[in-house]
């Protein structure tokens, strides 16, 4: 569906139904017909911008956006079909235990999975951007491109969307992410200092590996030691507090202590989506730390259809490209893998 840039051959080849869609406007023509533009006819100029919007459409395909911590950070899927409307999967709880027995034992301990089905409603996210013949015209005249940054502004608003969904899901729309209160990840409540806080600006280096060490306790409690997760993600302020604060007499930052010394842990991000600021991605209304497994088995974000550029289609006196993606949001097979802290 897409294909790779190639920044020293960007115009050599075309989608055949944007040609057909250029040569049959009347676009071109009014084109071929300006002397400047220097033109040997309508067909010249069908296929020169059809190449144009092919190097357009592949470097927009490429582009990737470091701020997304979903896109960047959490498993993603493409199996369910792009034409579905919903698709069941189950959450699961590992349940049972295993003991040592006798030669002539009959009743063995039963080990199971638990597994609730989820229906996960799949929708589309659409967009556009396009050019108007002023600016295909001017662009010629210039011998320059046409300017790239509309494609990439059509594909950073159609994946910003799909990064809010991942996080905070969409209720209207049926749609789950990482921090939506129905799907099942427990919450851990942080101890407090002075009564009643519990942020971390206001701890010792010691109480804040405290509230870390205990959401790894808790996670250990609920799940009897089976689910160990190897992801922390904080928000940036947060991030930067442990990345600079040091604990006293050890020569050791928080997080460099956490990533030498926690046996399990991977790694630590910044991730702006889990900011009380950010009301699109963070529904908790508090600075959130989202512990989790980054693990295809555990959970993933499924997106069904994948960013889709259309052939481009002629409106009047502009070319417009339809853009599409379709998402499911986060499907969560273990909740318990992941663990929510508000108000850090």
């Amino acid at each position: 569906m897409s294909k790779q840039y190639n920044p020293d051959m960007p115009s050599t080849g075309y989608n055949e139904a944007d040609l057909v869609a250029l040569k049959s406007s009347n676009i071109t023509p009014a084109l071929a017909g300006t002397r400047q533009c220097r033109f040997d006819s309508a067909e010249d100029a069908s296929v020169f911008f059809a190449r144009e919007l092919d190097y357009i459409k592949a470097k927009s395909y490429d582009k990737v956006y470091p701020e997304f911590t979903a896109l960047n950070h959490f498993p993603i899927s493409h199996d369910v079909p792009e034409g579905a409307e919903t698709a069941t999967y189950y959450s699961y709880e590992k349940t049972g235990f295993a003991e040592i027995i006798s030669n002539y034992a009959t009743d063995l301990p039963r080990a199971d999975v638990k597994g609730e089905p989820t229906t996960a409603y799949i929708k589309s996210i659409g967009t556009s951007y396009g050019y108007s013949v002023q600016e295909m015209r001017a662009s010629r005249m210039a011998g320059k491109s046409l300017d790239t940054r509309k494609a990439d502004s059509a594909r950073y608003a159609s994946d910003r969307k799909v990064n809010e969904i991942a996080f905070a899901g969409d209720t209207k729309n049926n749609l789950m992410g990482m921090l939506s209160t129905n799907n099942n990840v427990p919450l851990y409540t942080l101890a407090t200092v002075d009564s009643d806080k519990t942020a971390w600006k206001d701890k010792t280096a010691a109480q804040i590996l405290d509230d870390i060490n205990g959401m790894f306790a808790y996670q250990a409690k609920i799940t009897q030691d089976v689910e160990r997760a190897d992801t922390l993600a904080l928000p940036p302020a947060a991030y930067l507090d442990i990345s600079t604060r040091q604990i006293p007499n050890t020569g050791f930052t928080v997080k460099k202590f956490l990533m030498d010394n926690a046996p399990y842990l991977k790694e630590i991000i910044s991730a702006p989506e889990l900011s009380a600021s950010n009301k699109a991605t963070n529904p908790y209304g508090k600075d959130v730390a989202l512990l989790y497994t980054n693990s295809a088995e555990k959970f993933t974000l499924e997106i069904p259809m994948p960013y889709y550029q259309y052939p481009l289609q002629v409106r009047n006196l502009e070319v417009v490209v339809p853009c599409e993606e379709r998402v499911a949001g986060i499907m969560m097979y273990y909740p318990l893998s992941a663990l929510i802290a508000a108000g850090i």
